[in-house]
């Protein structure tokens, strides 16, 4: 009985259909709210008994640390933003990515708030407004641009970030990023080996750092190799689907159609397979096409497809990874990485 008359256990319910705090477990422990504390904080003069104790209520109680509370102690939010475009490629790229981020953040003191937005609009405004309430320990962002005036403005403001892609700017900061100048070399080369002469390249938009990638290595690879470029005008990577299909009819009707074809984006690979095949045109046949992917999903619908993986779970894993680093300090140059094309083995048997 309480000092109410009223039965301890009654009390301990009432507790609980609240969100929980550091009372809720010290009533249900019969702990100081202070040892409650220290003994989820590991603190070393609280026993392995009662920090056993204190976690097994916590958890049992669904307990979190309410961040206001956190962040008036600590300066920290532990909170992760990741600002991610909406126009991001539609088969498993966003998913796999927030997986792989999630898979490091687990177990850790931090949470992953996911801030989309638009291209179309001011990429600035997501990164303003984490910057101006301090709403996040840390960025991530992802569609670099050489010259990204998101980075930049981080910068000169100390916000921790890292970055899914490179900048060409001057300024050393954390990053992971796909060789999307050897993928596309290597996919010409693959097209030429297979007597493909006339290569049409489907890349990102020109702002865009992987463009550029892109494209310094199919310059490289049409000269290596012997092959000549047919152009696909407007047509990039974040061109609606509908009209990627379409251009790709035209393009493959026209008298000087492309004999091989090197896309940068799975989804849009999926259009331009749709397009040639409404042109009367063969896969593999007609026209060989290179594709990536970030996901094993073209050779299940087309096995002619010769597909190269990018893992972007593991690019997760590295972004955030790196972006703790950063927080903690450690110099951004130690904070950078490239991952390499891998073939897949699931496309055309040679």
């Amino acid at each position: 009985m309480d000092d109410s008359g009223r039965p301890r256990t009654l009390g301990a319910r009432d507790a609980v259909r609240e969100r929980p705090t550091l009372k809720t477990i010290a009533y249900m422990t019969g702990l100081g709210i202070t040892t409650v504390s220290r003994a989820l904080k590991d603190a070393p003069d609280i026993g392995a008994e009662t920090k056993e104790r204190v976690r097994l209520v916590a958890n049992q109680l669904g307990y979190q640390p309410n961040r206001a509370g956190v962040r008036l102690r600590t300066g920290k939010t532990n909170v992760i933003a990741l600002v991610l475009s909406i126009d991001e490629e539609l088969l498993g790229f966003t998913s796999q990515l927030v997986h792989g981020i999630s898979e490091v953040l687990g177990g850790t003191q931090y949470h992953l708030v996911v801030t989309p937005h638009s291209f179309e609009k001011d990429p600035m405004v997501p990164v303003r407004y984490i910057l101006d309430t301090g709403s996040a320990d840390g960025v991530i962002i992802s569609r670099i641009e050489p010259d990204d005036a998101r980075v930049r403005l981080m910068t000169e403001r100390n916000l921790p970030f890292a970055t899914h892609g490179r900048t060409d700017m001057g300024i050393v900061h954390p990053f992971h990023d796909y060789d999307n100048e050897t993928y596309v070399y290597q996919a010409v080369q693959k097209l030429v080996q297979k007597g493909r002469k006339r290569i049409a390249l489907l890349a990102p938009q020109s702002r865009f750092s992987f463009y550029t990638h892109s494209r310094i290595g199919f310059e490289r690879g049409l000269t290596d190799f012997g092959a000549t470029e047919v152009p696909m005008g407007r047509v990039t990577s974040e061109t609606p689907l509908d009209e990627t299909r379409a251009y790709a009819e035209r393009l493959m009707r026209s008298a000087g159609s492309p004999d091989g074809i090197i896309s940068i984006s799975g989804s849009a690979t999926i259009a331009l397979v749709a397009g040639l095949e409404a042109a009367g045109k063969k896969l593999g046949i007609d026209v060989d096409v290179v594709s990536k992917q970030s996901a094993e999903f073209l050779n299940w619908i087309r096995p002619e497809i010769y597909t190269v993986n990018e893992d972007v779970r593991q690019a997760g894993r590295e972004l955030a990874k790196a972006l703790m680093a950063r927080i903690d300090g450690v110099a951004p140059e130690l904070l950078q990485s490239i991952a390499q094309p891998v073939w897949s083995k699931m496309g055309p048997k040679e």
